[in-house]
């Protein structure tokens, strides 16, 4: 069983994905597809972009997309110490600011991990 943290997560996010993707606009299900679609193996392996997508996400300070790309990139095998180096890159690009996010996305990885 999931940890709460990551049920709720999982959860609300497939919920409100339903919501969105039942209304039938075009330009929300082609975007929706683009993401997914980015996000596979190509010249860079799936891991890589994922891991990429965490730095993004933390730079950009958005906590539902660290969560996102926390769950893929440890569905995908990526270690703590992975993890770490990407929270370490982050908080250089995106400086101090993005330190609340990180104890947010520390503490969502050990959810995952647990």
């Amino acid at each position: 069983m999931a940890h709460p943290l990551v049920e709720e997560f999982n959860d609300y996010r497939t919920r409100m994905n339903e919501v969105i993707l039942d209304q039938d606009n075009k330009v929300l299900k082609r975007f929706f597809s683009l993401d997914n679609q980015t996000y596979q193996d190509g010249a860079l392996p799936e891991k890589t972009k994922e891991l990429l997508g965490l730095v993004a996400s933390m730079v950009l300070r958005c906590d539902d997309c660290i969560k996102y790309h926390l769950g893929t990139c440890y569905d995908l095998g990526v270690t703590t110490a992975e993890v770490y180096e990407v929270f370490s890159i982050a908080n250089l690009v995106g400086g101090s600011i993005c330190i609340p996010h990180t104890r947010r996305a520390a503490e969502y990885w050990e959810a995952l991990a647990s």
